[in-house]
């Protein structure tokens, strides 16, 4: 056995998955050919989904960060930013082009963006054998077999943080109990977002702590003053009901709601954000084929007093437009996607409507909804009366900002709390390779 490395005890389940893997291999270029024709990888960084690194390992420790997508990659950043303020390199992967996209703009000095390798033995190999980090870090809810036993075998510490496992997940591993334990027990850490988080994780036997939910820390979205200027100029005091991070299926409740809200407040302005800004042809088409002739931003249109709907197909402007909003229906919540971060537009002041399906920040919106920071809905018909209730009632509006600003600040601090948990595994600093 070449040094460093660990004999470790696989179970028959890990080891067909391995098998089914290796008989995959061959075939891992179509996929990513057919994935990149419909526009789903990065056309000119395919090979990085192979474990063919596209930059050189730098010198020193190297952590290793995986985040899945965009709000994984925003949760992450600043933790990012610590490690590397203190000295040490960083390897930031995902699995999106969007992700990618964002990481080229947002990620400091000494840390670097590659594409996560997809989890095929001889892909994993080949990407350890170049990047070697010195510490493995999954954020949320990511697990990849391959990935995992990889890095045990190489006695490469790895571990979650941030860590979130929904109910529906954890009885579904429960179902494998085997199968879970031998990747969670060989966790090195596990910090969890949330007593309930940690309560699942350790149920499966992973060793796993509460740290609190980083997405608690991260700064308020970026948003651009004079694009802000420019379209409060433009809007004037119209009422906005904003629609963030929709997904196919919602764009059309979305239009109904508009449609009721406008029975009481003739002014609205609807603006339709789509999670993938790459849809924006389809939802154009969508509206105009409803009668509705959409403004687009990225023609680098502005609406004016006739105006009903702006499609906001950009990307990285979500915080513009929560700035904007009098109301935000927040999307993947009327489809069942799972919901996406209220927390953006708690710190940015903007009332909060949300559908059903909230697994993915259940715990989050359970507080909001609680504490009277944000409205549960049921169906587009509930969603449109409750945007109207809260457009002609500005003391309500104003009462849910102080509500979800004091709940964004008495949840801060995941961050210093996973610093001083990950202590233990970080490399030291004086480490230099050879």
């Amino acid at each position: 056995m070449p040094p460093g490395t660990t004999s470790v005890r696989i179970p028959a389940a890990i080891r067909l998955y391995r098998l089914a893997g290796r008989m995959l291999t061959p075939f891992a270029k179509t996929l990513l050919r057919r994935r990149l024709a419909a526009g789903k990888e990065h056309p000119t960084r395919l090979t990085e989904k192979l474990g063919h690194a596209g930059a050189t390992r730098p010198e020193g420790s190297l952590v290793w960060v995986h985040a899945a997508s965009v709000g994984e990659t925003l949760s992450i950043l600043p933790l990012i930013e610590r490690l590397t303020r203190a000295g040490h390199g960083a390897l930031l992967t995902t699995g999106t082009v969007t992700s990618a996209e964002l990481a080229a703009t947002r990620l400091p000095p000494g840390a670097i963006h590659q594409f996560v390798p997809l989890d095929l033995p001889a892909v994993v190999r080949r990407f350890l054998d170049h990047w070697r980090p010195d510490l493995v870090v999954f954020c949320e809810s990511e697990l990849w077999p391959n990935l995992m036993l990889a890095c045990r075998e190489r006695g490469i510490p790895f571990g979650i943080v941030n860590g979130r496992l929904s109910e529906r997940s954890a009885r579904r591993w429960q179902h494998f109990g085997g199968l879970a334990r031998a990747l969670l027990s060989g966790l090195s850490f596990c910090l969890a977002q949330s007593r309930e988080d940690c309560a699942r994780y350790a149920g499966l036997g992973a060793p796993a702590v509460t740290s609190g939910n980083l997405k608690f820390d991260v700064a308020p979205l970026p948003v651009d003053g004079e694009a802000l200027f420019a379209l409060e100029r433009a809007i004037g005091r119209r009422p906005i009901f904003l629609a963030a991070s929709t997904h196919p299926g919602e764009e059309e409740q979305v239009l109904e709601t508009a449609a009721r809200i406008r029975e009481h407040e003739p002014e609205l302005l609807t603006i339709l954000v789509p999670r993938h800004p790459a849809r924006g042809a389809e939802i154009e088409a969508l509206c105009r084929a409803g009668g509705i002739m959409p403004v687009v931003r990225s023609r680098g249109e502005v609406p004016d007093d006739l105006s009903t709907l702006y499609l906001a197909d950009t990307l990285g402007e979500l915080g513009l437009f929560y700035s904007l909003a009098t109301v935000a229906f927040i999307g993947g919540s009327l489809v069942p996607v799972g919901g996406h971060n209220p927390i953006e537009p708690a710190k940015l002041g903007t009332p909060i409507l949300h559908g059903p399906e909230v697994a993915n920040f259940r715990d989050i919106f359970a507080v909001l909804d609680r504490e009277e920071a944000a409205v549960a809905i049921d169906d587009p018909a509930t969603l449109g009366e409750a945007a109207a209730r809260l457009i002609a009632d500005p003391a309500r509006r104003e009462t849910m900002r102080a509500n979800a600003a004091r709940i964004a600040r008495e949840n801060e601090g995941a961050l210093d709390a996973t610093l001083r948990l990950l202590q233990d595994w970080l490399p030291q600093r004086e480490e230099k390779r050879t």
